[in-house]
């Protein structure tokens, strides 16, 4: 199964949550995890690595917290991914920081993998945290597959010619 851990995926929750916000006064540590809500010891571990990718500004003091590093539209999910992660790879062959795997030299769906991986980093570079605080556009039943036993259209049929 091909899932996001949990750190990235609070990650995520977070940085949405300050996209939310906006440029409002910085956000504590406690602050914010009241307000997702969450573990403060998962907040500050969280928050403390997105300070070090450049995603968050930490400032010290009375009036110190966490706001956002960039505009929330320069912030892709990718960068949060890679920030609490390291760089995305499905496989360990598309892993920049691994070693490889058993199966390089004789491989025959490496390349595939590559092209897997690119279309995944993609995607995930092309949502923004603007996108992720926005409201989905579309409900969740334009998501789903068509019941068993009907077929999705083709491209190229018309409403007319489907129905």
């Amino acid at each position: 199964m091909i899932r996001l851990t949990r750190q990235a995926d609070y990650g995520i929750v977070v940085m949405t949550h300050f996209a939310r916000l906006g440029e409002g006064e910085p956000r504590t540590t406690r602050d914010v995890a009241e307000e997702v809500p969450l573990s403060l010891p998962m907040v500050s571990k969280i928050l403390k690595a997105l300070a070090r990718g450049g995603l968050l500004i930490s400032q010290r003091g009375v009036n110190g917290g966490y706001s956002l590093g960039r505009a929330a539209d320069e912030i892709s999910v990718a960068d949060v991914i890679t920030a609490l992660e390291g760089p995305i790879g499905m496989t360990a062959c598309t892993d920049e920081e691994s070693d490889g795997c058993d199966m390089d030299d004789v491989c025959t769906v490496r390349d595939n993998w590559q092209l897997v991986n690119q279309v995944v980093r993609r995607a995930l570079q092309n949502i923004s945290l603007e996108h992720m605080a926005e409201p989905m556009p579309c409900t969740f039943g334009e998501l789903m597959p068509p019941p068993r036993g009907e077929r999705l259209p083709r491209v190229h049929e018309t409403k007319e010619t489907h129905d």
